[in-house]
């Protein structure tokens, strides 16, 4: 897996400490917009401190195989329009992981999230050796469940009481995208 990739349009790359202004600019500027759909943050979450000790925590994790966060840029642009993740790896029987996805306020509805998986997806099921890649949203959230389709992801369920955003207990929808892995060894 490199630590950078790109598209059409964009610049997909793994942050490291010494990133953690760019990433602190990212929540500062889309604190009001992305709160209200996330799980509540810590007290020191919005300080540059927490962001390089989380970019030191994630990069440590990316060199291990158990966690991927690639943040997207516009081609030569140093402002992040958002990030993708991969996390909670499962090999075995399981060979998957879950996904999550956020974008700039001001980046949705232009078909980067849909440029940079669509991107990523394949090459992400390759190098984990992953089958099932799953995705939760919350059943109101009809542009992100618009995004996963398009992307081949099916529903599968919905999951009550899934999880604590912004302080409440919200259901949720699980989405899967199923790769042509078949059983690994």
């Amino acid at each position: 897996m490199h630590t950078s990739y790109r598209t059409k349009r964009l610049d997909l790359r793994i942050l490291k400490p010494g990133d953690e202004n760019t990433v602190l600019d990212f929540y500062r500027r889309n604190r009001d917009f992305l709160e209200p759909v996330e799980p509540t943050r810590i007290e020191n979450f919005y300080t540059a401190e927490y962001q390089r000790n989380n970019l030191y925590w994630e990069y440590n994790a990316f060199v291990k195989f158990k966690y991927l966060r690639m943040w997207i840029f516009l081609h030569d642009e140093p402002t992040p329009l958002g990030c993708i993740c991969f996390s909670e790896f499962q090999k075995s029987v399981f060979c998957r992981c879950m996904l999550g996805y956020k974008l700039d306020k001001t980046a949705c509805h232009h078909g980067y999230m849909l440029e940079a998986l669509g991107f990523l997806l394949p090459i992400v099921a390759k190098e984990y050796s992953v089958r099932r890649i799953e995705a939760m949203v919350m059943p109101n959230n009809i542009p992100s469940i618009r995004l996963l389709e398009r992307l081949g992801f099916v529903k599968e369920g919905y999951l009550h009481s899934f999880a604590q955003i912004n302080g409440s207990i919200h259901d949720h929808l699980l989405y899967t995208y199923i790769t042509d892995n078949g059983i690994n060894q």
